[in-house]
């Protein structure tokens, strides 16, 4: 009968002629974990303009609704008091939403800038890992042919 040959030992034997560099993957790590921290900071930056935005807005249309909340001599003043509410609630929405497009825009900015900068770090950091890697095989490759 044929005896199959040990491939888990051929395998073995070939990932461990194959150096594997752990300071490239903790040197990735931390340039990820870095990255993510940047993010972070431009996510909460613009949640934290959002969120100041959107209740200054809320009390700005509070103030103005107590302009038509109170009770008036002549019934022509109750539509002109809601016209008027009604002018600057749509004038403030315009200016809101300005507002909030330039938060959203100064997030998009940001956001590119940092994954351009990532992805010129990850591309030297992946050329460095690559020629070390193609150095240590090759020097590999050579021990195992001079034996």
């Amino acid at each position: 009968m044929a005896k199959t040959q040990d491939y888990t030992a051929v395998f073995k034997d070939m990932m461990a002629s194959f150096p594997v560099d752990t300071k490239a993957m903790e040197g990735m790590f931390q340039s990820q974990t870095a990255l993510n921290e940047k993010m972070s900071a431009v996510a909460l930056d613009a949640a934290k303009k959002s969120t100041d935005l959107s209740a200054k807005w809320a009390q700005d249309t509070l103030a103005k609704m107590s302009a038509i909340s109170t009770a008036k001599a002549e019934p022509a003043d109750y539509a002109k008091s809601m016209s008027d509410f009604m002018q600057a609630t749509a004038e403030s929405a315009a200016e809101n939403m300005a507002a909030f497009a330039e938060i959203a825009k100064k997030v998009q900015t940001e956001s590119m800038e940092l994954l351009m900068a990532a992805g010129k770090d990850a591309t030297e950091d992946m050329t460095a890992a690559a020629k070390k890697a193609a150095d240590d095989v090759t020097a590999a490759a050579k021990k195992a042919t001079a034996k």
